[in-house]
C-alpha cells in the first residue's frame, strides 16, 4: 500500500484543525448546527488495483473500521477499475456532518464533558443574575457572556475544576470594579491574589465582555495594568526626597522622606531649588541645594512630579537624566509639565568626554521630542541618527564623580 492513499489519520487532522481553530466548540456551544467537513479521499488508481489488490482492499477495511460504521464519518464510495481488475468500490469522500462524529473521531469525550460542564455553569450563573446580582450598573445581555464563554472554549477546557470560583470572582470584580479597592480584600472562599493572578487573562476576558465601557479604561492592558483597567487601587511606589532641615515641618535631623504622590502635592511649602535625579545611587551622593530638595525621579515616573503644585512653582528645576533617547524623552515629558526645567549633565561635552564609558540602549526610541532647547534636541537626533555609535546610552552612574561636581553650581 503505498503512502499517497488517505488513511483515517488524514481524515482526522483535516477535523482536528476545525477543533483547535475553535470552529467546531464554538458552533456546538452555540446551539449551531455542526459545520459539515468533506474531505477528498485520494486512493489507487486502476492500474495500481492488480499490482496490489490485497493492499488495496486491507486500505479499503482500515477506513470502514476507522469510521465505525458512520460514528466517526461517513464515507462515500466510487467505482474504479475496467476490464483488467474489474469494478471496485473504493472510498472517495469521508464526511463529518455531527458532533457526536467529531467528538468520536478526535477522542474529545473528556474535553467536551469540561466545556458542557463550564457552559451549564455559566447558564446558571447568568439566570442567578450572574454579575448583575448587586451590581449599579447595565451589563451587557446574559447572551454576550455565553457568547464569549463560546468563543473562548478550548482555553477554558483546563479551568473546568476552578470555573464556578472563577465566576465567583467575576462577580466580585463587577461589584467592586472602579472604587479603589484592593484585590487583596476579596472575600469568597478559596479565592486570594494568587488565584486572580493565575486567572488574570479570562478574568479579564469576562470583565471586557460585563463590564460597560465606560468603567473599563483601555489605556492599560488586561496583564501588567489590569488593576488600573478595571478601577482597582494598587500599592503605590513612594517618592523618595532628600531635603534640608526642617523641610516641610518635618522634625530637625530629617534628611530624606518617601512620600506617595498625593500627598506629597498636597503639602504646602515653598522650595527654592527642586533637583530630580535618574539614578537612584546619585540621587543619594548629590548635595542638597539650599533651601531645596533632590528627588529620585525613576524613570518615566517622573510625569508624577511634574504635576505637583510647589515644584512648578520653584525657581528653579533641574533633572539629571541618562544620556540616551529615552532620557532625553524623559526630560521633554517633565519640561512639558514644567516649562522652566533645565537639563543637567545631559550636554554633548559630557558625552564625549566620557567615551570610554560609553554602553548600549537596548531599545532606543525615536519619537518626535518637542520639548527639547536646540542644542539637547541637536543632540538627541545624532543619538538617534547613530552618529557616534549605534544605539549609544551613558548611564547616569557612570559618570566621573569629579565632573558631576563640577557642573553643580550649589555644591
Amino acid at each position: 500500500m503505498t503512502r499517497a492513499w488517505t488513511t483515517a489519520a488524514d481524515i482526522r487532522a483535516k477535523v482536528l484543525r476545525r477543533w483547535t481553530d475553535g470552529g467546531l466548540t464554538t458552533a456546538y456551544l452555540l446551539g449551531e448546527p455542526c459545520p459539515v467537513i468533506e474531505v477528498p479521499i485520494r486512493g489507487p488508481a486502476a492500474r495500481e488495483i492488480g499490482s496490489d489488490l490485497a493492499g488495496v482492499r486491507q486500505w479499503r477495511a482500515a477506513l470502514e473500521r476507522a469510521s465505525g460504521g458512520g460514528a466517526a464519518f461517513e464515507l462515500e464510495f466510487k467505482a474504479v477499475g475496467g476490464r483488467a481488475v474489474g469494478r471496485n468500490e473504493l472510498p472517495a469522500r469521508a464526511r463529518v456532518s455531527s458532533f457526536d462524529q467529531a467528538w468520536r473521531l478526535l477522542g474529545v469525550g473528556r474535553e467536551v464533558a469540561a466545556l458542557d460542564a463550564i457552559a451549564a455553569a455559566t447558564r446558571a450563573w447568568v439566570a442567578d443574575g450572574g454579575a448583575r446580582s448587586g451590581s449599579e450598573f447595565d451589563l451587557a445581555p446574559p447572551d454576550a457572556v455565553l457568547a464569549w464563554v463560546a468563543r473562548t472554549g478550548l482555553r477554558l477546557i483546563p479551568l473546568v475544576d476552578d470555573w464556578d470560583r472563577i465566576l465567583a470572582t467575576a462577580r466580585w470584580l463587577d461589584r467592586h470594579a472602579g472604587r479603589r479597592r484592593y484585590l487583596r480584600q476579596i472575600d469568597i472562599p478559596g479565592v486570594d491574589t494568587k488565584f486572580i493572578e493565575r486567572h488574570r487573562a479570562v478574568l479579564a476576558g469576562l470583565l471586557d465582555v460585563i463590564l460597560p465601557e465606560a468603567r473599563i479604561d483601555d489605556r492599560h492592558s488586561r496583564g501588567a495594568g489590569f488593576c488600573a483597567r478595571y478601577g482597582f487601587a494598587e500599592p503605590e511606589s513612594l517618592i523618595r526626597v532628600r531635603c534640608v532641615d526642617e523641610f516641610a515641618g518635618l522634625p530637625p535631623g530629617v534628611s530624606e522622606v518617601a512620600w506617595r504622590a498625593e500627598e506629597l502635592s498636597g503639602i504646602t511649602v515653598s522650595v527654592d531649588h527642586v533637583v530630580i535625579v535618574e539614578n537612584l545611587v546619585t540621587y543619594l551622593a548629590l548635595p542638597v541645594p539650599q533651601q531645596g530638595v533632590v528627588i529620585w525621579g525613576s524613570g518615566y515616573a517622573v510625569g508624577r512630579l511634574g504635576r505637583i503644585p510647589w515644584i512648578q512653582q520653584a525657581r528653579r528645576v533641574s533633572y539629571a537624566g541618562d544620556l540616551d533617547t529615552h532620557g532625553f524623552a524623559i526630560l521633554s515629558m517633565l519640561r512639558g509639565q514644567v516649562t522652566h526645567v533645565e537639563s543637567l549633565l545631559m550636554d554633548r561635552d559630557t558625552l564625549l568626554i566620557h567615551r570610554e564609558r560609553w554602553g548600549q540602549e537596548p531599545a532606543p526610541t525615536r519619537a518626535r521630542l518637542d520639548h527639547l532647547t536646540e542644542d539637547e534636541q541637536s543632540l538627541y537626533q545624532d543619538l538617534v541618527e547613530d552618529v557616534y555609535a549605534s544605539s549609544l546610552r551613558l548611564e547616569q552612574e557612570r559618570l566621573a564623580w569629579p565632573h558631576v561636581l563640577a557642573a553643580l553650581d550649589w555644591a
